[in-house]
Order: C-alpha cells, then structure tokens, then sequence
C-alpha cells in the first residue's frame, strides 16, 4: 500500500544524500497497530524496516516513512499504565525544577504528552501546563483528566499560536517523541520559537550506543526514525540555532539519552558532558558504518539462541505466553521469526491493549487475571526493560513452577 508510506532519499538531520544501508531487519506493521476481534482475520499492511547512515553527518535513521496518521491517531499505548515509568517521570520533573527553578508563572510544554503523565507533576507544583498530542482520545482523556492537551502534530505554526495566545514556554519537553517525525528541522525550529529567552528544551530518546552495546534491535520500529546519538545531534540544533550545552544517558526504555537544549547564546554553560559523550560514541566506532554493519550479525546470534531454547521448551511440553504488548515486540517477534501460535496469548496490564490482537500475527492480548484461572509454563518477558518489576509483581506464578525466558539483551531462563 504505498500511498501509506514513502521512502525518503535524504539525511533527517543534514539533508545529505550519502546514505548507506547498515541493517535490514523483517518487514512489520507499524508496531502498536493491536486489531479488534472484528479485524483480526484482514491482512495488514507491511512496511521496510531497514535502517541506513548518513555518511556525512553519522546520523542513523530510517528512511521509509509510515503516514504519521496511521502511527499515531489512534493510538494504544499510555505512559500511566507503567508504575516504573510514573516513577520516572515525577523524579524527572523534580530533576528539571531543582535544576532549572522556574519561575511560579512559567508554561511547562510537554510535545507527545500521551495521558499527561509527566505535566501531571509539573501542575502538582502550580505551573501552567500544556500538552501536545495527536492521539486523538488520548489526548481528550488528558484533557477531562485535568492537564490541557491539544489534539495535534507539533509545528512551527502551532508553536507561534501557542506563543501568542499563552507566551513563551519556559521549559519544552518531548520524551521518546523527538525520534519519532519525519521533519526534525521543523519541530527544533517551531520549539526555538516556542522557548523563551532562557527556557530549555529537554528531550530523551533512545540512544544508539545502548541499541548497540545491549543489542537492542528490537526499539527499532517505525514509529522511531531516528536512532540519536549526541555528535549528529550537537550539529543538527546549531543549524537551528539552538545549543546542546548538557546530555546524560538514562535508564529508561533499556538505555536513553537525555538532552537539554537552549537558545544559541543563551544563559546556560555547557558542561562538558556533550563533549565527553561523543568522544565516547568515536571510541565505539559509532560514526563509521562498517561498525554498525556488525550489528547484524549480532542480532542474529541473538535470534539463534533465543529460538533454539524456546524450541527446547515447546518439545519439553511446555505451553509458552508472552508478558508485555509494547512497540519492541513487533519487531521482536517478526525479525525473530516467531510463527503465530507459538505464544498462546500475550499478557499486558494496559487496559487499552486488553482484548485486541497484535499488529501482524494476531496474538490475542489478555489481563494478567489469566495467571490465576490458566497460567502457562513458560512466560516470555517481551517487555524486558521492566523484567526485574514483571517478575517481582509475579512471584506468585514462579511459586507455582512457572518460569521466565527474558529475551534481550541477553536469553536468561528464571529461575
């Protein structure tokens, strides 16, 4: 179905034409596109997955691009459903208030804010709060839930509305979002006009030398086009005029970076991290890409250890589920090669993902109530950044015999 996606032929970030491919992964649907029982016998459509480098720039991105209405307009997954990542965004608004100390009038802006998790904490403190987002009935529920959001994609024309109609934002936020659109050059240009003159714009995505080091292939879907790390980055905003003065890996989502952003001249001294970050990223070979080629190879090390214990398990006898519907999973279990019916059933605590099917192969996604009534024998964590919290939260299942097969970065059977 082209008319759902076109393949770009230039750099996000540089605009160059010097591009190479450095992994091809399986085709899959765009990775939250769960279906309806009433949906689940009509094929999907499939899209590239494969990633190229600039050669100029190093930038690592995508270069086939799903509409972003089919991505994001209706979308299932909510930031609130997560303990781990609730956690993770009040110890982030705390994080930006102590270092920044907005002032008690300041807009706080968040760009993708999903349910509104994170200005939920930043109104918990009296500021002025604002969200972004095109997922229609999310963003509504944000809305009656009490933080404002707007129904939309960011861009520079809606930063200039947002600006006069409320003033200028004195911190901008896009978390796992900033990797997510075509036009990066738009997006930092409309947020250069949001910020005011000594705001700062903070961002986390993944970072590629986690994606790499832990081969985490499988945080690689459409809905991510770009996989950053900070040298590509710390030229990209100075195009904009914007400065990266600071960077910081982070723990979330396997392994992020966290950036933080200002005007070009504004108030805040750079701290020396960027600069320490991308000799780190030259040290890992990360701005040539016969390194990244490597990668592939690695994946499929990775693919063959996994399959050949699950198989082992399978001719053991035992019935096997999965734990966890999030976006990795798409790409997990099609580049993996997992045939449908392999995982009886997928478990996710998200109420939104609960009774639907996953994206391509269809696998009904149920409650954890199922662990009482049916429980399998063998769960697989698909969601393995919070495996330590799934299994905590599910000692009662290990209690019983039940065991669990972690799949990245490294294949760990438990206990």
């Amino acid at each position: 179905m082209p008319e759902l996606h076109h393949r770009r032929d230039r750099c996000q970030l540089c605009e160059s034409t010097a591009l190479t491919m450095i992994l091809s992964l399986a085709p899959t649907p765009p990775a939250n596109a769960f279906v309806p029982e009433s949906e689940r016998s009509r094929e999907q459509p499939y899209f590239p997955l494969d990633v190229f480098q600039c050669e100029d720039c190093h930038h690592v991105q995508l270069v086939d691009v799903v509409d972003p209405a089919v991505l994001f307009e209706n979308y299932v997954y909510v930031s609130g459903t997560s303990p781990a990542f609730v956690k993770h965004f009040e110890d982030y608004a705390a994080t930006l208030c102590d270092r920044f100390g907005p002032a008690d009038d300041s807009l706080i802006i968040d760009i993708g804010s999903n349910d509104g998790t994170l200005l939920s904490f930043f109104k918990q403190r009296g500021f002025r709060v604002l969200g972004i987002d095109p997922a229609r009935d999310i963003a509504a529920n944000a809305t009656a839930a009490g933080i404002e959001t707007l129904p939309s994609f960011f861009t520079p024309e809606l930063a200039r509305e947002i600006v006069a109609e409320r003033g200028p934002a004195t911190i901008v936020t896009a978390n796992n979002v900033f990797a997510h659109a075509e036009d990066l050059y738009s997006i930092a240009s409309g947020i250069a006009d949001l910020l005011s003159p000594d705001g700062v714009f903070t961002f986390e995505v993944s970072y590629l030398v986690d994606v790499f080091q832990d081969v985490l292939f499988d945080t690689i879907y459409h809905e991510h086009m770009a996989y950053h790390a900070v040298g590509p980055l710390q030229r990209f905003f100075t195009r904009v005029d914007l400065e990266l003065f600071s960077a910081e890996r982070v723990s979330s989502h396997g392994g992020s970076l966290r950036g933080y952003v200002q005007k070009a001249g504004g108030p805040h001294a750079s701290d020396g991290t960027v600069e320490d970050l991308i000799e780190a990223e030259k040290q890992l070979g990360l701005d040539r890409s016969a390194t990244l080629r490597e990668f592939g190879d690695r994946i499929d090390r990775l693919r063959d250890r996994f399959k050949a214990t699950l198989q082992e398990l399978r001719d053991a006898g035992n019935s096997i589920a999965g734990y966890g519907a999030p976006a990795k999973a798409t790409t997990l279990l099609h580049h993996f090669g997992i045939e449908p019916g392999t995982l009886d059933y997928i478990i996710d605590d998200s109420p939104l993902k609960q009774g639907l099917y996953s994206p391509g192969q269809h696998i009904p996604v149920v409650s954890s109530d199922i662990l009482s009534d049916d429980p399998p024998d063998i769960l697989v964590i698909l969601a393995w950044n919070f495996a330590d919290v799934i299994m905590k939260n599910n000692a009662a299942f290990s209690e019983r015999g039940g065991r669990f097969l972690i799949p990245v970065p490294d294949v760990r059977l438990c206990p």
